[in-house]
C-alpha cells in the first residue's frame, strides 16, 4: 500500500511539538499536525508488506505485536496517501469505534511492529490515524449511527472508560437500549480522570459522548453501582450487564511512615488535578498540590510519566521518578528481535520536560522508598531511598529485587505519588455481583470469552484482563459487545 518506493524517498516526519519550557505553562495538548500534503508523504512510506504485522495484534514472547483491534493499517495508509481521507475514515471505522483516543494516548503497537522499523523508522501510523479522525469530525463525515430497528433488549454498562464506551457504541449500533453508569461526576473513566489533559484534552471525550447520546445511548453519572444501586436491581432492570469498571485497586507501598500527609495514589492525584481544572474551566490550576515541593514519583510507567509532567506544570521544586528495575537498553538486544515489542529505553514527554526544567533525567533505577519521614504535624518531609539488586528467591526460584544494605539515602520530599500499578478489580463490586475472580482479583471468564460466572453478567477491559492499554480496553469492549449480542439474540 502507499507509494511503492515511498519508504526510500521520504524520511519519517511528525507534527511540530511545542517546546518543553513553553508547553509546561498550561495543560493543553502540545502535539501539532502536519498539513495534508506532508501527511500524504508519511502515508506513502507504507511498504505494502506481504505480512503486515502492524495489524497482527497477537502475542509474541508474551507481548502484543501490532494493533489488537486489527485495524486495516496498510489500507488506511494507502487511502491517506491517495488523499481520500473520507474513505480512510470509513475503512478505519470498520474495526475501530474510538480512534480519537488511541491516536493520542496509544503507545502505537502498530508502529513497533512496522516492517519499516526493522531497518529504519516506522510509518507514522498513529499520526495518520489522527489526521483521518480529525478530518472526519471537521468535515462532518462522523454522523450519528442510529439503529433503524430496536431489539427491545436493554443492557447496562458499568463504567465509562474506554472499554465501557466501546461496548456501549457497539451494543447500541446492534439496536439494544444501552445505559452507561459512571460513579464519577463526568463520563470518561480513565480517559477523563486518569490521563492528564495535555495528553488527552477532555473536549475530545465530550465530543464523542455527545455523539453517542444522539445515537441513543443513555449516560448516568454519580451512581456507584454496588453502593448506590444494587446488583440485583440492575439484573432485574436489564437483560444483560457489562462490567467495565477497570482495575482500579492501586498497588500500595508498604513502608514505615506511609500514613504521612502528602502521599497519594497517582490516579487519585491526577483525577484531583483534572477535576480542579474542569471545575474552574482551566482558570484555577491547583498549584497548592505541588508548588515548591520536592516530589517523588514511585513507578516508571506511563502513569508515572504523567505524574512527572503534571507536577512540573504545578510548579514542583524538584522531581525524582523511582523505578525498581534496571534501566532498559537503548536499542533492541539479540533476544528481543522485531516484530516483538521493543524493550528499550523510552524517554516520554514528562521526562523530557524534567530534563528541560531541572537539567537531568528524573528517573532513578533499581531504587525504591524504604521509609517516609514525617514532621511533628504528621506531614511528609523526607524519604529514605534504598538501592535494589536482583536476587533469586529460594522458595519460588524467581528473581526478586531486594534492598542493598547500607545503600540508604535520605532526601527531602513533601509529596509522593504512588504509580506502582494496579492489583485488579475492587472487591465491593465483584462481591455485589457475586462473580468469580481469578488469583489477581480480575473477573474470571473462560479464555477468549467475556461471560462471567453469573448468567447475564459480562466483563471487559482491565476488570477482566488486568491493567493494560487503552487500545486493549477498546478491543475488549468491542468483543464483549459481540458476546452480549449473541447471548441476547442467539446470533
Amino acid at each position: 500500500m502507499g507509494k511503492a518506493t515511498g519508504f526510500l524517498e521520504y524520511e519519517r516526519e511528525q507534527g511540530a511539538v511545542v517546546p518543553e519550557k513553553e508547553r509546561i505553562k498550561n495543560f493543553k495538548e502540545f502535539h501539532g499536525r502536519l498539513n495534508i500534503e506532508k501527511q500524504r508523504e508519511q502515508a506513502a512510506r507504507c511498504m505494502a508488506c506481504g505480512v503486515p504485522f502492524c495489524q497482527y495484534g497477537q502475542m509474541i514472547s508474551g507481548m502484543a505485536s501490532g494493533c489488537p483491534l486489527h485495524n486495516l493499517v496498510p489500507e488506511t495508509n494507502d487511502l491517506v496517501y491517495m488523499g481520500n481521507l473520507e474513505q480512510a475514515y470509513r475503512r478505519l471505522s470498520k474495526t475501530h469505534p474510538l480512534p480519537e483516543f488511541t491516536c493520542r494516548v496509544c503507545p502505537a503497537l502498530c508502529e513497533a511492529a512496522c516492517t519499516c522499523n526493522l531497518n529504519g523508522d516506522p510509518v507514522s501510523t498513529k499520526e495518520n490515524e489522527k489526521a483521518i479522525i480529525e478530518a472526519a469530525f471537521k468535515e462532518g463525515w462522523v454522523q450519528p449511527i442510529i439503529p433503524k430497528v430496536r431489539s427491545g433488549k436493554s443492557v447496562a454498562v458499568i463504567g465509562s472508560g474506554p472499554s465501557g464506551l466501546s461496548a456501549a457504541v457497539m451494543l447500541n449500533r446492534r439496536g439494544h437500549n444501552v445505559t452507561v453508569y459512571e460513579r464519577s461526576d463526568r463520563i470518561g473513566g480513565l480517559l477523563r480522570y486518569g490521563i492528564p489533559n495535555m495528553k488527552l484534552e477532555k473536549n475530545v471525550i465530550d465530543r464523542r459522548v455527545a455523539l453517542m447520546e444522539q445515537e441513543g445511548v443513555k449516560f448516568i453519572t454519580g451512581v456507584n453501582v454496588g453502593v448506590d444501586i444494587t446488583a440485583e436491581e440492575l439484573k432485574k432492570q436489564y437483560d444483560a450487564v457489562v462490567l467495565c469498571c477497570g482495575a482500579s485497586n492501586p498497588r500500595d507501598i508498604n513502608a514505615p511512615g506511609r500514613d504521612a500527609e502528602g502521599i497519594y495514589f497517582a490516579v487519585d492525584f491526577l483525577g484531583k488535578v483534572t477535576k480542579a481544572l474542569l471545575d474552574s474551566d482551566f482558570e484555577n490550576p491547583p498549584y497548592e498540590l505541588a508548588k515548591d515541593k520536592d516530589v517523588i514519583v514511585i513507578g516508571g510507567g506511563d502513569t508515572g510519566n504523567d505524574c512527572v509532567g503534571t507536577v512540573i506544570r504545578l510548579g514542583a521544586k524538584s522531581v525524582k521518578q523511582l523505578e525498581m528495575m534496571p534501566c532498559p537498553p537503548k536499542e533492541r538486544t539479540a533476544n528481543n528481535p522485531w516484530p516483538e515489542w521493543p524493550k528499550v529505553l523510552k524517554t516520554d514527554y514528562g521526562q523530557e520536560e524534567a530534563i528541560a526544567v531541572f537539567g537531568s533525567d528524573p528517573r532513578i533505577y533499581t531504587t525504591t522508598v524504604k521509609e517516609f519521614i514525617k514532621d511533628k504535624k504528621g506531614k511528609l518531609k523526607e524519604a529514605v531511598l534504598v538501592k535494589l539488586k536482583a536476587q533469586k528467591d529460594e522458595k519460588s526460584g524467581r528473581m526478586m529485587m531486594v534492598p542493598i544494605e547500607g545503600s540508604e539515602e535520605k532526601v527531602p520530599c513533601q509529596l509522593v505519588l504512588i504509580a506502582a500499578g494496579f492489583l485488579g478489580s475492587q472487591k465491593y463490586l465483584t462481591d455485589a455481583f457475586a462473580v468469580e475472580t481469578d488469583a489477581r482479583s480480575n473477573i474470571k471468564t473462560a479464555a477468549g470469552e467475556y461471560a462471567s460466572s453469573v448468567p447475564g453478567v459480562f466483563a471487559a477491559g482491565d476488570v477482566r484482563r488486568g491493567q493494560s492499554l487503552v487500545v486493549w480496553a477498546i478491543y475488549e469492549g468491542r468483543e464483549a459487545a459481540r458476546a452480549v449480542d449473541k447471548a441476547l439474540m442467539g446470533y
